[in-house]
C-alpha cells in the first residue's frame, strides 16, 4: 500500500510538472530577444493597438512597436495578446482526497506541497500567472520554489494563515500577525464575519479587525478582510484594512465607503458558490456549514451576489478586482468568474479585463511589475484565440502563456 501511495504521488508531481520539458526546451530563447506579433494587443490598461510587436529580453517587456518589418518568434496574427490574468483569492491547499471528499487542507506535509503545486500549474496553464492564495503554511515552500524557477507555476502570493474570532486579545492578535510576517505571510488575512452558508454575520470585533490591520500595516503588509455583513465592512474600512472579499450583503452605503475610502473590492460571484453546487455530492456533510441548510443558502445567495455586484458597478471610483475563492474542483476554471461577471452581471469587458490585470496587480501591490503590457514590466504575456472585448468567453481558449520571459504554453509553431 505504502508502494501504491508513493505511486500516485509520483504521478500528482509529474503532472504538477506538466510542461517543464517545453520549459527546458525554449530555454535557450529565453535567453536571447523573443519577438512576439499580437493581431490584437489589449494592453491591460485599457489601450488596444492593431498588429503590435513585443520584444521580450530575460523576464521583462523591452520594447513595443508596430509589427511591420519585425521578424516574429510567435506570431498571433489573428488572434488577442494581453497581460497575464490574476486571480487575487484562491486556497491552493485544497483538492478531492482519496476518499473523493475535499480535504480542507488536511494531509502529509508531501500531499500539502504536491497538490498545492499541481493546483498552481492548471492555473497558470489557463493563463494565470498571478495568483494569492489565502493561504496556508504549504504555499510558502511552493511559492518560493516556483520563484527560483524549479517548477512551472504562476508568481504567488500567500498569507500563510489567517485570523478570526478565536484568535486570542487584540495583544495577542498583534503577535500573531508578526509571527505570520516572519513564517512568509505576504499579505494578512481576516475572517471578520462568518460564511455566506450562515448569513455572514460579523465574527471579530471592531477592536480585534483594528489590531490586525494596522499591525500588518506597521509591517508594511496589506491586509484582506473576508466580510459579508455591512458591519464587518465597516469596521475593516474605519481599520484601515486594504481589501474586503465576498461583501455579499454590502449596501450602498457600505460600497460608498469603499470608493471613498479607496479599498479593493472582491466579490466573488461567479465561480465559488456554482463550485460548491456541482460538487455538492463531495461537499456535502464534510463540515458544519456543508449541510443541506448551508447548500440552500449557497444557492439563495447566488442572485443575492449577482444583484450586489450590479450594484456595486454603480460606483465608478470602486476598485472591484478578480477573485474566485477558488478551492478543490475550480482551479482552472478561474475565468469563469470573469465570464459571468460580464454576461449574468453586466460588467463592461474592458473593466472586466482590467479587474483581472492592472486592477488587481495594484492590490496585491504589483502594480509596476506586473498586469500589463509595457515597457519595464514582467513579461507575463497570454494569447487567447478570439477577441474577449467581443465575447468574453474566449479567456477559457488560451492558447500561449509566458510566465516572466520563459514559454510555458504554446499551440503555435515557432519560426525559425
Amino acid at each position: 500500500m505504502k508502494i501504491q501511495i508513493n505511486q500516485i504521488l509520483a504521478v500528482r508531481f509529474l503532472r504538477a510538472l506538466g510542461l517543464l520539458t517545453l520549459m527546458f526546451a525554449t530555454s535557450a530563447l529565453s535567453q536571447q530577444a523573443i519577438v512576439i506579433r499580437a493581431g490584437q494587443l489589449i494592453d491591460g490598461k485599457g489601450g488596444v493597438s492593431r498588429d503590435m510587436a513585443i520584444t521580450v529580453e530575460g523576464n521583462r517587456i523591452a520594447r513595443i512597436q508596430p509589427a511591420a518589418g519585425v521578424r516574429a518568434t510567435y506570431d498571433f496574427e489573428r488572434i488577442t495578446v494581453m497581460p497575464g490574468m490574476i486571480d487575487t483569492h484562491v486556497h491552493l491547499d485544497r483538492w478531492f482526497g482519496k476518499d473523493g471528499k475535499p480535504t480542507h487542507g488536511q494531509g502529509s506535509a508531501a500531499e500539502k506541497a504536491l497538490h498545492t503545486a499541481e493546483n498552481a500549474h492548471l492555473m497558470l496553464m489557463a493563463g494565470f500567472t498571478t495568483v494569492q492564495s489565502i493561504g496556508a503554511a504549504s504555499d510558502v515552500d511552493v511559492r518560493n520554489v516556483i520563484a527560483r524557477g524549479l517548477l512551472p507555476g504562476p508568481r504567488i502570493l500567500t498569507s500563510y494563515a489567517s485570523l478570526n474570532e478565536h484568535s486570542g486579545t487584540p495583544d495577542e492578535i498583534r503577535a500573531l500577525v508578526r509571527k505570520q510576517v516572519a513564517a512568509g505571510a505576504d499579505v494578512i488575512k481576516l475572517f471578520a464575519s462568518g460564511s455566506i452558508r450562515i448569513g455572514g454575520p460579523q465574527t471579530m470585533t471592531d477592536e480585534q479587525i483594528r489590531a490586525a490591520c494596522s499591525e500588518a500595516a506597521a509591517l508594511g503588509k496589506r491586509s484582506w478582510v473576508h466580510a459579508h455583513s455591512p458591519s464587518s465592512t465597516i469596521a475593516a474600512a474605519k481599520a484601515g484594512c486594504n481589501a474586503i472579499a465576498h461583501g455579499a450583503y454590502l449596501t450602498d452605503t457600505e460600497m460608498e465607503v469603499l470608493a471613498e475610502r479607496g479599498m479593493f473590492f472582491e466579490p466573488n460571484i461567479g465561480l465559488v458558490s456554482q463550485n460548491y453546487i456541482e460538487f455538492k455530492k463531495e461537499y456535502l456533510g464534510t463540515r458544519p456549514d456543508f449541510s443541506e441548510i448551508g447548500f440552500a443558502f449557497t444557492e439563495k445567495g447566488i442572485p443575492i451576489k449577482r444583484e450586489m455586484f450590479k450594484r456595486a458597478l454603480k460606483f465608478p471610483k470602486l476598485k472591484i478586482i478578480m477573485g474566485t475563492d477558488a478551492v478543490a474542483g475550480a482551479f482552472g476554471q478561474n475565468a469563469r468568474e470573469t465570464i459571468y461577471r460580464v454576461k449574468e452581471a453586466g460588467m463592461d469587458p474592458m473593466a472586466a479585463i482590467l479587474s483581472t490585470t492592472s486592477v488587481a496587480a495594484d492590490s496585491l501591490g504589483l502594480a509596476q511589475s506586473v498586469g500589463a503590457i509595457a515597457q519595464g514590466m514582467e513579461a507575463d504575456i497570454i494569447a487567447v484565440d478570439g477577441d474577449p472585448l467581443k465575447d468574453i468567453t474566449v479567456l477559457t481558449r488560451v492558447v500561449f502563456v509566458m510566465r516572466g520571459g520563459k514559454v510555458v504554453k504554446n499551440a503555435a509553431p515557432v519560426n525559425r
